[in-house]
């Protein structure tokens, strides 16, 4: 089992910035890769950001050279720096944890972007 936990979220002005953590904990060890993934009120839930055991790392188009992906792994917790933010920006934001077995979520961590 895993569990993650997200924190950072929070409401930012347009051109703003944040920094999402998301913290594992559990059999981290099975983790092959975590990524970001956000879901805006009605619309399905996209992939924001990926970043594999080799650090290998994808992006949406729509966040490329605004928002960084990365992780630590003696820390066991993933991150995401998130600049320039636009009003599309905003979504509940969930880490996703990858084992060779299944997917795991986090809660969620709501982030606004303002006018």
């Amino acid at each position: 089992q895993v569990h993650l936990v997200e924190s950072g979220g929070g409401l930012v002005q347009a051109g703003g910035s944040l920094r999402l953590s998301c913290a594992a904990s559990g059999s981290t060890f099975n983790l092959i890769a975590m990524g970001w993934y956000r879901q805006a009120p009605g619309k399905q839930r996209e992939l924001v950001a990926t970043i594999s055991v080799g650090r290998y790392t994808l992006y949406a188009d729509s966040v490329k050279g605004r928002f960084t992906i990365s992780r630590d792994n003696a820390k066991n917790t993933v991150y995401l720096q998130m600049n320039s933010l636009k009003l599309d920006d905003t979504a509940v934001y969930y880490c996703k944890g990858v084992t060779t077995s299944r997917d795991y979520w986090g809660q969620g961590a709501q982030v606004t972007v303002s006018s």
